[in-house]
């Protein structure tokens, strides 16, 4: 018997653990997974197998190999809402080599390239959502009929009304270890946040696709639907995937981004500003991955919605505790990423935000001082005359922009058919052609008597 196989085997009967969720995601972030018995620990340990083309863009066609499934012991999680049960997260293989089309694996590539710099790159996710219901005629509706305020966020009653659900999601965070710290209602009717401690950012990631696993299905047990999509309704604040993130000595443990000394005030590091200057030189090409749908263009701006702010960036810079920027200091030591949206595959824009910020230190690159303004009101012609990127408007613009940029492009790697951001800009930009087709209830508003 390996020391794996071993190892789960006292886990599983030590919890009482009758399943494995075999589980791996897509290009996209979903979750997929095979059930298997305890009982045929072989079959796990052996790599479950899968029809690699049926699960979603893993770069595989009907006619390609199994792609197989190999579990990682540190990602154990026991399910504590279904008594049993345990997932792994898994890396692909094909034919016995990694597969490089793996989200998991990508991102494993780049953290170690950090740690050959000596670096640990540590993440903490904050991951919002909407509670809703699925209308008989169609459309979706808010899940609390009484959430209406028109300024929702923190609201004590519209978290009172949703306690059973958020209280029971903060139980099973903190059962697994992962030190809920905040849950509260965000700036949108029906919106919510429930935070976690940080982590490297391997864990976080395999962190945050269980959370998503998580929520889904105890808001779907309480006859609701949980969703993160960026903008689920027009008039409301997007839900955003914001990431905390920041670079530790891999031998010492010694925190490399904070300075109390700092001339510009923020407590950061000359390392954190370097990073900071690559997360800004790569925020439009970074975009196709931290926004990767199409949906997530309709949250970015400068416009307020019903509720509340937008709350999501329109512009590459970087400040202090200023929400309206891309990149926000909340305090010395982190950098806050807020143009990451809710749909992101996180380990994907975890592996993309890592490469940005080690070629901003490669490069001592220099982000400039802090902006201080409020981005939401300084007019467009002053962001130009002050040489301001401005984030892409759409997937399509930001696939373009993506498949221009070799640091991003050496990131994500190469795959047997060619570079994997080929493969991926490809679906996306198919994925906007698809959207782009359909046409609206908007257009025929607007257009069909209007000649």
């Amino acid at each position: 018997m390996s020391d794996v196989e071993g190892e789960l085997r006292a886990r599983a009967e030590s919890d009482g653990v009758e399943f494995f969720f075999a589980m791996f995601v897509d290009m996209h972030g979903k979750p997929c997974a095979k059930m298997i018995p305890v009982t045929a620990m072989d079959v796990l340990l052996g790599g479950a197998g899968f029809a690699g083309f049926a699960a979603g863009p893993m770069g595989q066609s009907p006619a390609d190999p199994d792609m197989i499934a190999a579990p990682d012991p540190a990602s154990y999680t026991v399910v504590p809402w279904q008594p049993g049960i345990a997932v792994l997260q898994c890396d692909i293989e094909v034919e016995g080599e990694p597969w490089p089309y793996t989200p998991r694996l990508i991102l494993k590539g780049m953290l170690e390239k950090a740690r050959e710099r000596g670096y640990v790159y540590n993440v903490g996710c904050e991951a919002e959502y909407f509670l809703v219901r699925r209308r008989d005629e169609g459309g979706i509706e808010l899940a609390d009929p009484l959430d209406r305020s028109g300024v929702p966020c923190y609201d004590a009653k519209g978290l009172t009304r949703m306690f059973d659900h958020l209280s029971t999601v903060s139980r099973y965070m903190n059962q697994l270890g992962w030190a809920n710290y905040a849950n509260d209602h965000e700036d949108a009717n029906g919106q919510f946040e429930q935070n976690f401690g940080y982590a490297d950012a391997l864990t976080s990631a395999d962190r945050l696709v269980f959370f998503r696993y998580m929520v889904h299905t105890l808001a779907h047990r309480a006859g609701m639907a949980a969703t993160f999509m960026p903008k689920p309704f027009e008039n409301l604040t997007g839900s955003g995937l914001h990431l905390h993130s920041s670079l530790w000595d891999a031998q010492t443990g010694a925190e490399l981004f904070a300075d109390p000394a700092d001339a510009r005030g923020l407590g950061l590091s000359q390392l954190a500003y370097h990073y900071i200057g690559g997360l800004i030189e790569h925020g439009p090409a970074m975009a196709a991955v931290t926004c990767p749908t199409v949906n997530s263009y309709k949250r970015f701006g400068v416009g307020a919605p019903a509720s509340g702010a937008t709350w999501a960036p329109a512009y590459a810079t970087y400040g202090g505790n200023n929400r309206t920027q891309m990149l926000r200091v909340p305090e010395g030591g982190r950098v806050e990423n807020r143009s990451c949206d809710g749909s992101a595959n996180p380990y994907l824009a975890m592996a993309v935000q890592l490469a940005a910020g080690l070629d901003g230190i490669d490069r001592d690159l220099d982000p400039g001082e802090p902006n201080r303004d409020n981005l939401h009101v300084v007019s467009a012609e002053e962001v130009a005359k002050r040489g301001i990127r401005t984030l892409p408007p759409t997937l399509l613009h930001a696939a373009d922009e993506l498949v221009k940029d070799a640091v991003l492009r050496e990131a994500l790697g190469k795959t047997p058919d060619g570079d994997y951001v080929d493969y991926y800009a490809k679906i996306k930009r198919e994925e906007f052609q698809t959207w782009h087709s359909v046409v609206s209830d908007w257009e025929t508003e607007r257009y069909l008597t209007l000649f």
